[in-house]
C-alpha cells in the first residue's frame, strides 16, 4: 500500500487551531499547534503533539506549564501572527494584549479562550513528540466558533 492510498483521507481529519503559550525561565514564546485533542475526564486531560526539533519541545518536560490559547474562526490575525514562528529569543507577543497565569505563562487576550496545563508525560510518536498534560484552570472568554483545521493531505502540514 503506497501512502498516496491514504494520505488524502488523513488529511481529512479535522483538528483545531491553537497557540501554544509557553515560558521558560526568562524566555517566552507561542506556536501554531493543531494536533490537540482531550485525552481524560477526570483528572482532565489534553494531549499535544510538538514536532521533534523545535526548541518549545524542550521546554516541554514533565512538569512544565504552558497555555493552549483557543483560536476563533473569525481570527485570521491570530493564526498570521504565529504562522511564520519564531526564533529562540524572538519575541512572540510583540502587538499583542497578553495576560498571565499565576505560573507566568502568557495567554492572549484575543483568543476565543484557554487552558492551562501543567505537561505529565510524553512519547515519540515519530517526526513529533506527544505530551500528555493535565488541565488546571481555564476560560472560555466568548462564545464563538473556533477555526477548524482540514488538510488536503495527512503527510504534511
Amino acid at each position: 500500500m503506497s501512502t498516496s492510498d491514504f494520505s488524502g483521507v488523513l488529511g481529512r481529519i479535522p483538528s483545531g487551531i491553537y497557540i501554544l503559550t509557553v515560558r521558560h525561565g526568562e524566555a517566552e514564546t507561542g506556536m501554531l499547534a493543531s494536533w490537540v485533542m482531550q485525552a481524560g475526564f477526570e483528572p482532565p486531560m489534553v494531549s499535544v503533539a510538538v514536532k521533534q526539533g523545535r526548541y518549545v519541545a524542550d521546554w516541554l518536560a514533565a512538569g512544565a506549564a504552558f497555555a493552549l490559547n483557543v483560536v476563533a474562526e473569525s481570527d485570521k490575525q491570530l493564526l498570521k501572527h504565529f504562522g511564520r514562528g519564531f526564533e529562540p529569543g524572538q519575541p512572540a507577543f510583540e502587538g499583542l494584549t497578553i495576560s498571565r497565569t499565576e505560573r507566568g505563562t502568557p495567554i492572549l487576550d484575543a483568543a476565543l479562550g484557554h487552558l492551562e496545563c501543567v505537561a505529565a508525560a510524553n512519547v515519540a510518536s515519530g517526526d513529533h513528540v506527544i505530551y500528555l498534560a493535565r488541565i488546571e484552570a481555564g476560560r472560555l472568554a466568548r462564545d464563538d466558533r473556533p477555526m477548524v483545521h482540514i488538510r488536503k493531505s495527512g503527510l504534511n502540514y
